[in-house]
């Protein structure tokens, strides 16, 4: 089964119709529940929600090692097939308190390949009463590359997902799924290969060209899925004194994963456990995961490598979900959710986004989208005590589960938000992340956080409704219309707000009482732009 086409996400000039989060028809999204039976881990998870960004009610996984030592017995490994059952019959029991809406159980390389992989499909029936699917590597290939999808709308190039005992490559490309193949590429059977670091890099490197004879070589971009990957980037960030350890659309070049390697060989792997917090049953794989990346790199040559933490069970509740929920963004989605079950006015967001819109006109699309979002986001932290209100701001930006965000967009939309309520100190514990970001996406990450300071307080029933703004950056001039009835909304706080937000824009303001065109293209905002 294929996945239908979908058009990538629009972005600008509007917020993507109704929230779907709200309509019956997504409920059947509710508490989604996935166990995944890998060759390393058995991990339930459950998404809530019908946003399009996925919620974890539940996430537990344990490290079974099913697959270890499949290469030599052909069987699954006898503690590990004790410990996964024990594990699954926990998980039956929690998705029926929990009054799951779905569950799905897929089982991959390790079941599928072993003599009793049947019989323990046929244990863990009889034990927990819900069906185990033993999926073909091509299904996990697709599955995988669908959770990719579900964060990166637009994403376009080869997905490559490492487990215990395969690993899986598929192309995307224009919201689809497109070849796909399956190897035995996973740490557990390479440990089997013999001949030692020389034979088993001519194996893996073989195999690779094999693979990239089925899934082409022009592929730009490496979407990298798995446990031995997370861990590899993470190793990545330690390397680098990378400032924000968030692991999802964290991005690498070919350069720094070799300079990477490099160092690891270096280093005392028990060390870097502690101080990066993987548990010892990953990081002892992760020696023979650079070994196949260091060729993947070679066979494939992609110039942006990218890590998701989203793979088959994501991509299993992308697959459940309509295709118009699908075609939404992720990221505006999520905001949206956010906003109506955690700020004091939702829908508020949407109409000072429309208020302020003079200020951002011709911006680019990318930078838009981060603007919509911050509208949304800017009241979730309301209930948060004052003195941090702001830096809890700046971690639902840059520490939340968002989906279509990169690391770059989390630090712009987590400092505008903190501008939302007042400025960073210059010691503040927030300003390594700064330098993720360039003097002008600093500057207008500000500016919007001026803007919402100044929005947010000046009318409750919406800004629109008291004013309209009109902005001429050539002129230098920020003009503010007030409607006659309520011009006095205008008082001394809203004056003080709108003149540091006109500081921050390097203009001039003027205030006048008149009726505005409550529209987005009044006459006096032709032409404006992006100061």
């Amino acid at each position: 089964m294929t996945t239908p086409p979908v058009s990538p996400p629009p972005v600008r000039g509007y917020f993507g119709g109704q929230s779907l989060f709200d309509d019956e028809s997504m409920r059947a999204l509710d508490r989604v529940g996935v166990i995944d039976v890998g060759s390393n881990s058995v991990r339930m998870v459950v998404f809530d929600g019908a946003a399009r960004s996925p919620a974890y009610f539940f996430n537990e996984k344990v490290l079974c090692g099913l697959g270890r030592d499949l290469a030599q017995t052909n069987r699954l490994h006898p503690e590990g097939r004790a410990r996964a059952l024990a594990a699954i019959k926990r998980f039956a029991l929690l998705s029926a308190d929990m009054r799951l809406t779905s569950l799905t159980m897929v089982a991959t390389a390790a079941v599928r390949e072993a003599e009793d992989g049947t019989e323990f499909k046929a244990e863990v029936e009889a034990a927990t009463g819900v069906e185990m699917l033993i999926i073909p590597g091509t299904e996990e290939a697709r599955l995988s590359a669908q959770g990719v999808l579900l964060g990166w709308p637009g994403a376009r190039g080869l997905v490559c997902d490492i487990g215990g005992s395969s690993m899986e490559l598929a192309e995307i490309g224009d919201a689809t799924v497109g070849r796909r193949v399956s190897s035995t590429l996973g740490p557990f059977r390479l440990q089997q290969v013999p001949g030692g670091k020389k034979g088993l890099r001519t194996h893996i490197t073989e195999t690779l060209k094999a693979l990239r004879d089925e899934v082409g070589a022009d592929h730009k971009a490496l979407y990298l899925v798995g446990g031995s990957w997370r861990a590899l980037a993470r190793l990545d960030m330690e390397r680098r004194g990378y400032p924000l350890t968030v692991l999802h659309e964290y991005e690498m070049t070919p350069k720094s994963i070799r300079k990477t390697i490099d160092w690891l060989e270096t280093q005392d792997l028990k060390k870097l456990r502690d101080k990066t917090g993987i548990s010892p049953e990953r990081i002892v794989l992760v020696p023979l995961a650079t070994i196949v990346l260091r060729q993947m790199l070679t066979v494939f040559r992609p110039r942006e490598i990218y890590i998701s933490s989203y793979g088959i069970r994501e991509g299993i509740l992308y697959e459940q979900m309509p295709e118009e929920l699908r075609a939404r963004d992720p990221l505006i989605e999520a905001c949206r959710h956010l906003e109506n079950s955690s700020a004091r006015i939702p829908g508020f967001g949407r109409r000072m986004f429309d208020f302020l819109m003079p200020l951002y006109r011709n911006v680019p699309d990318e930078r838009m989208r981060l603007v919509k979002a911050a509208c949304l986001l800017h009241d979730v932290n309301w209930r948060a005590h004052p003195d941090y209100r702001s830096e809890s701001c700046f971690d639902t930006a840059t520490r939340a589960n968002l989906g279509g965000l990169d690391h770059k967009g989390r630090v712009y939309l987590g400092l505008a938000l903190m501008n939302r309520y007042k400025s960073p100190g210059a010691d503040s514990r927030l300003t390594p992340l700064l330098r993720l970001l360039d003097e002008e996406e600093i500057r207008h990450a500000i500016m919007i956080g001026r803007a919402m300071r100044f929005g947010a307080m000046f009318s409750l029933a919406g800004p629109d409704e008291a004013g309209e703004l009109r902005y001429f950056p050539k002129k230098k001039v920020l003009e503010l219309i007030l409607q006659p009835e309520r011009k006095d909304l205008f008082g001394e706080v809203a004056a003080s707000r709108f003149a540091a937000l006109a500081k921050t824009l390097g203009v001039t303001t003027i205030q006048r009482v008149g009726r505005h065109h409550n529209s987005r293209l009044s006459p006096g905002a032709k032409g404006a732009s992006s100061s």
